[in-house]
């Protein structure tokens, strides 16, 4: 069995250091070192010292081991497994910033957790998502970049500034690579349409979407499928794939339905629980996702799985956010 495989394709390097990076400096916690790495590589900078441990008991400690007084800082910290563990990390070292009277601080987290519960959906349960945004600003974050939120309306949640990144260019110049041929792109549920659709206008391509139920956390039933994707190349767009299972009803779905091939785009691989199994079983020709997560440990020796890099994204927005240039510039 051949191992998961990451993008070939090298990241874009900088002539750096660019114009003003003397009063720039990036930090990162434990949860995702390696993609803060390659971000200080796109930008020609070294990473900010640190020091992170644990007490006997578990309690992180921070410390900042260099002067940040009215520097511009960015943390990179995306609060994936052990989720509670990072989103403390996090806060941590936003809030010795502050304290250390850093001039700006910008929160960069690559996969926002606690996304999915946006909303109340019954009674008596929180708004997740809202309560991590007010922990964030109350840490002492003064901007948020972040990329495909699991909902929109996130981003108001906020009262910082909030930078909105899309890893839908990853995956289009990845699909160019490809020659694919008779493309649908299929909407694994209705909320995602959106996505689907402006995805499908840059393939110039039509859009399918699937009606799901979801009768409790992790577990999905597939209704029907609106849209044609008999004897099509099917690309299935979605922001996080978690246990699998909703995208592996999916495929199979469609592959009845008689789609020649079945291609999964998605931004966050969590992969959690049976993850690996369930796409190793199911019809899915190649599940691409990208390093805003590290892999999961049981995901290294899938052969249907691709990692692309979001480095080159989150690095020029950086750059670009500390010049005061236009983010959205990105996606045009």
């Amino acid at each position: 069995m051949t191992s998961a495989q990451t993008s070939t394709k090298p990241l874009p390097e900088r002539k750096a250091p660019f114009p003003g990076s003397e009063d720039i400096l990036i930090f990162s916690g434990t949860a995702n070192p390696v993609l803060a790495q390659e971000i200080t590589r796109y930008l020609g900078l070294e990473m900010g010292r640190l020091a992170l441990s644990r007490f006997a008991d578990g309690e992180i400690f921070v410390q900042i081991e260099e002067n940040v007084r009215g520097k511009n800082c960015f943390v990179i910290q995306p609060t994936s497994r052990p989720v509670n563990e990072s989103l403390v990390e996090l806060l941590l070292i936003l809030d010795a910033l502050r304290r250390a009277s850093a001039s700006k601080i910008t929160a960069v987290i690559p996969y926002y957790g606690y996304a999915r519960a946006d909303r109340k959906t019954s009674p008596r349960v929180p708004i997740s998502a809202k309560l991590i945004a007010n922990l964030i600003v109350a840490a002492g974050a003064d901007r948020v970049i972040t990329i495909d939120l699991h909902a929109g309306q996130i981003q108001g949640f906020f009262d910082i500034p909030l930078d909105h990144l899309f890893a839908t260019k990853v995956f289009l110049d990845y699909i160019e690579t490809k020659k694919l041929k008779d493309i649908v792109v299929v909407s694994p549920d209705v909320g995602g349409v959106e996505r689907a659709r402006a995805f499908a206008k840059r393939l110039d391509v039509s859009v399918a979407f699937v009606d799901k139920r979801r009768p409790a956390p992790n577990q999905a039933t597939v209704y029907n499928v609106v849209g044609e994707v008999e004897g099509k190349t099917t690309l299935v767009i979605d922001d996080i794939v978690d246990t699998a299972g909703t995208l592996c009803e999916v495929a199979k779905a469609i592959k009845r339905l008689g789609a020649a091939k079945i291609y999964c785009l998605t931004t966050h691989g969590v992969l959690s629980g049976k993850a690996v199994a369930n796409i190793e079983s199911s019809p899915i020709e190649e599940l691409v996702i990208t390093n805003t997560i590290p892999l999961a440990d049981a995901a290294k020796n899938c052969k249907k799985i691709r990692v692309l890099s979001v480095a080159g994204l989150l690095g020029e927005a950086i750059a670009r956010n500390h010049r005061g240039e236009s983010i959205s510039a990105l996606f045009q």
